[in-house]
């Protein structure tokens, strides 16, 4: 009985220790193949601030690709590409960090710890983010 007694009381520790939330979770999905329209969706477009997992799935046949999380400065921030290179210059602005290399049907995941704000999401392989590969991502309290 007195092992019943202290299980419990330690469990009930644990619980008051342990924050009540979670990280939260988005799902971005990907695809799209190399001449035709890309796309990067994300499963929610508004999230709370905080510890935040990006699953991402590349849902291409062929296609690589990347996930690229950056913070804007304003939401209505314009995002300038490299002509020459047909890429996003990341130099510019200000990544959080990336899921790169994402072979066709493969998985990753990207943690980060986000404030309020306004982000977007983005593939910077050649000639993608221009094909349609970026989602916007608000950030609130």
């Amino acid at each position: 009985m007195r092992y019943l007694q202290n299980t419990f009381a330690a469990f009930a520790i644990v619980c008051l220790a342990t924050p009540a939330f979670a990280a939260t979770m988005v799902k971005v999905t990907e695809g799209g193949e190399g001449g035709g329209p890309m796309a990067l969706t994300l499963d929610q477009t508004t999230i709370k601030a905080g510890e935040t997992t990006f699953l991402v799935h590349n849902d291409a046949m062929t296609e690589e690709h990347e996930m690229v999380l950056v913070k804007l400065k304003s939401a209505d921030q314009k995002i300038a590409i490299d002509a020459a290179k047909g890429r996003v210059n990341e130099e510019k602005l200000q990544s959080l960090g990336e899921v790169s290399e994402l072979k066709p049907g493969a998985n990753g995941q990207l943690k980060a710890k986000l404030a309020p704000g306004s982000y977007v999401l983005l593939c910077n392989i050649k000639g993608h983010f221009e094909a349609g590969m970026q989602a916007r991502l608000t950030v609130t309290k």
